[in-house]
């Protein structure tokens, strides 16, 4: 008997657990859409960044106000040089900022937080 091979889970529903998970916990947390944003007056075509270059896609505050960002990243996956600019600043600022490939990632790292 073979065993069935199970799909690798979307970066997409691995950031719909982890914002489950943090809003259980309690933690004021967000999805970042990043993308462009219409900003020209009507019949003119402009466009705009919606977020800066390398932003995390989870940010929130933990309790005690201290800045959250997380980086969500399918099994594998890695960050991007940018990305991980973005979240050594947070860190270096004070803030918690990481990668994560799963709720229990998420979890462990707030263990060490605590």
């Amino acid at each position: 008997m073979t065993n069935p091979v199970l799909p690798k889970p979307k970066e997409s529903d691995i950031q719909r657990a982890i914002l489950e998970l943090l809003a259980y916990r309690r933690i004021f947390a967000v999805r970042v859409n990043v993308g462009m944003v219409p900003t020209g007056a009507a019949g003119k075509s402009a466009w705009r960044k919606s977020t800066m270059k390398g932003m995390a896609d989870i940010i929130g505050v933990l309790p005690g106000g201290r800045f959250l960002a997380i980086e969500v990243k399918a099994p594998g996956g890695k960050a991007t040089a940018e990305q991980q600019e973005f979240l050594d600043a947070v860190n270096k600022a004070g803030g918690a900022a990481f990668v994560a490939r799963s709720t229990r990632e998420v979890e462990a790292y707030l263990r060490e937080l605590a």
